[in-house]
């Protein structure tokens, strides 16, 4: 019996110690164990980091402010770095009005050819193509410089070019006296189902109120003059001036209102209600730029806000 009673013992003691070994040779393999890292302060700085390198590539010479009904960018180009900021706009009639785009690009070759051009204290930021669906019914890129060659289509091509895919008429889709129902010449035109319904406008409106330019400059065609704006409230000393400065150095005839027929939900009269100075220039036709008309403007026009 003594002889059983110790051979147990002798396994008992022989299971136990290896057991006990074994649990020692797996914790010294253990000793630095790979923990996920969930330290919040060690992901917050590696976001942080990967942000600011994001924001150091970014593009500063141009921003997309939207995207078209059909998808296509909408994209303003900047130039120069001062605090004063000019707005030019261009192409809200899409193709109908194409050479109010074509006129928006030969500026920014103007203004990308030297950059003394632009005083220190102002940017200049150009948006040359506000309703590219518009534009790409009668031309085949919607983006970069094109020609009159390049223009194809019927007057009733030309025609359908001046709405976006939406079929509405941008330029009656802002925030003064919006309808439902607009007026183009003798025809009636959608102002969209709501005010800012049209993601191009919206895109407009969103940058406008992120970045509050100083003045605006919008071509349209054909009147060949420059116009004022106001949305029941006058107009402003400072629009009264820019409007006279670049109407005396184009050779436009400068008017105080539009009153060739009623618009409601214009563009420029929406700067106005937000006490934005703005003016319209109308191209002389549908297909001349005027360029050397529209360059003596915006040279007065930079010497006027020039510091």
């Amino acid at each position: 019996m003594k002889i059983f009673i110790s051979a147990v013992v002798v396994i008992v003691v022989v299971v136990i110690g290896g057991y006990l070994f074994t649990q020692s040779s797996f914790y010294k393999k253990s000793e630095t164990p790979q923990m996920p890292n969930t330290n919040p302060t060690m992901v917050d700085i590696t976001a942080t980091t990967t942000s600011e390198v994001k924001e150091e590539e970014k593009d500063k010479t141009k921003t997309v402010i939207g995207k078209s009904v059909e998808g296509r960018d909408i994209v303003a180009y900047h130039y120069g770095e001062g605090d004063t900021d000019l707005l030019f706009i261009g192409g809200i009639h899409g193709g109908y009005s194409w050479n109010t785009a074509l006129v928006s690009y030969e500026l920014m070759d103007y203004l990308a050819q030297s950059s003394s051009t632009v005083p220190k204290n102002v940017r200049v930021t150009v948006i040359p193509v506000m309703n590219p669906d518009g534009l790409s019914k009668v031309v085949g890129s919607t983006t970069g410089r094109f020609a009159q060659a390049d223009i194809s289509g019927s007057q009733e091509t030309l025609i359908k070019g001046r709405f976006n895919a939406n079929v509405v008429d941008l330029n009656r889709n802002f925030d003064c006296d919006w309808n439902e129902k607009g007026m183009w010449q003798n025809k009636a035109v959608s102002g969209g189902a709501a005010v800012f319904s049209e993601p191009e406008s919206q895109a407009v409106k969103a940058y406008v109120e992120a970045n509050t330019p100083d003045a605006v400059v919008v071509w349209y065609s054909s009147a060949g003059g420059v116009f004022a704006s106001s949305c029941h409230n006058g107009v402003s000393g400072e629009t009264t001036s820019i409007m006279k400065t670049f109407a005396d150095a184009s050779g436009y005839k400068a008017y105080q209102d539009f009153d060739f027929y009623e618009i409601t939900g214009d563009m420029v009269n929406w700067f106005a209600k937000k006490e934005i100075p703005a003016i319209s220039v109308l191209l002389a036709t549908h297909t001349s730029t005027d360029w050397a008309k529209n360059k003596a403007g915006v040279d007065a026009l930079l010497k006027f806000y020039a510091k």
